[in-house]
């Protein structure tokens, strides 16, 4: 038997159609895998290869939510979320790290850049859309405080 979070509530498909989430990975796999898992439960998905591919599409999209991989070339997922958070119109947007290590370093690190959450690598589709509602509506409460 699960247990629900107290006082959480589960966000409708209806309002899941208007979350925007970002995938930031340098793996066509883990993007695509992420874009089918979001799409089909009615999220609008918005996909970048690197940091700075992404950090031109925030400012395009605005995304509600965004999923960083840590191990990018460039500009990899510390760096970016560093970067995401310094942003005063982003700062309150949750970014959630994506590894595939799972050591206390790199979650503290994680934290230090101002990450929401981690992940660990390869995700499920429950744990990327239980991240997704917890988050996405958050950042729309935070939007609509702004």
């Amino acid at each position: 038997m699960t247990q629900e979070k107290p006082n959480q509530e589960k966000l409708t498909s209806d309002q899941l159609s208007t979350i925007k989430v970002m995938v930031i990975d340098d793996s066509n796999t883990i993007r695509r895998s992420a874009e089918i898992f979001l799409k089909s439960s009615g999220c609008q998905v918005i996909l970048a290869e690197d940091g700075f591919d992404a950090l031109a599409k925030i400012s395009n999209e605005h995304p509600d939510l965004i999923f960083v991989d840590i191990m990018m070339p460039r500009l990899d997922g510390y760096q970016t979320c560093s970067l995401i958070k310094r942003n005063a119109r982003y700062k309150t947007t949750p970014v959630i790290m994506l590894s595939s290590k799972d050591g206390l370093f790199d979650r503290a690190r994680g934290r230090m850049v101002g990450s929401d959450q981690y992940l660990t690598k390869p995700f499920t589709q429950e744990t990327l859309l239980e991240a997704v509602q917890v988050y996405a509506a958050q950042s729309r409460k935070n939007q609509e405080e702004d």
